[in-house]
């Protein structure tokens, strides 16, 4: 059978499509998942081998436990728990918590942008650089945090159920990682600057 959208199948319908030995269904559930799960382990991993090697890992016990996923929760959010969980099992294994790298995904092109406008674009790209040079200056729990609620946009819920902390918990842990960042840029840079 085709697949006629990426977007028009329910995750119960892709799971049972998974389990009755569909591998495509099997790759959309990859497709549809792989930015979070790029985003917690480039936050939570350093090494680019070991993220490499994290990737695989997380996919294939995505594969293995499909069949143990009761839909309590959205897919992505359960396989953002799997990678989760397989990072603090590698920083455990391993005894590191180090920070990962942040990738700017900015790429503008052309050279038809007139002066101010290219302007605007050096100070978003030089505020950005510091924003996420920042980011990186913070424990690995804020930093996931951050970049779960705030660049993947995910719920109070679905991070509360990826990293299993209580919901009340992610959002005390939010404030203050927002907090300390906020102390760290004022701290470090000059109003003026900024």
């Amino acid at each position: 059978m085709a697949f006629t959208s990426e977007n028009s199948f329910t995750d119960r319908q892709l799971v049972n499509r998974v389990l009755s030995g569909d591998a495509r269904a099997f790759v959309l559930i990859i497709k549809n998942t792989e930015g979070l799960v790029i985003q917690i382990i480039c936050r939570m991993i350093n090494r680019v081998e070991d993220r490499k090697d994290l990737m695989q890992d997380v996919y294939l016990k995505t594969y293995n436990c499909l069949k143990s996923f009761k839909f309590n929760a959205k897919l992505s959010t359960w396989v953002g728990q799997i990678a989760y969980n397989a990072c603090l099992n590698y920083l455990e294994k391993k005894k590191l918590v180090l920070p990962g790298e942040l990738h700017s995904q900015e790429n503008y092109s052309g050279n038809e942008f007139h002066e101010i406008e290219a302007e605007v674009i050096l100070t978003k790209k030089a505020l950005s650089t510091i924003l996420a040079a920042e980011i990186e200056k913070l424990s690995t729990l804020h930093k996931t945090l951050i970049v779960l609620y705030h660049q993947e946009e995910l719920s109070y819920a679905d991070i509360a159920q990826i990293t299993n902390l209580p919901e009340g918990t992610v959002k005390n842990y939010l404030f203050r990682a927002r907090k300390k960042l906020k102390e760290n840029i004022l701290a470090k840079y000059k109003k003026e600057e900024l």
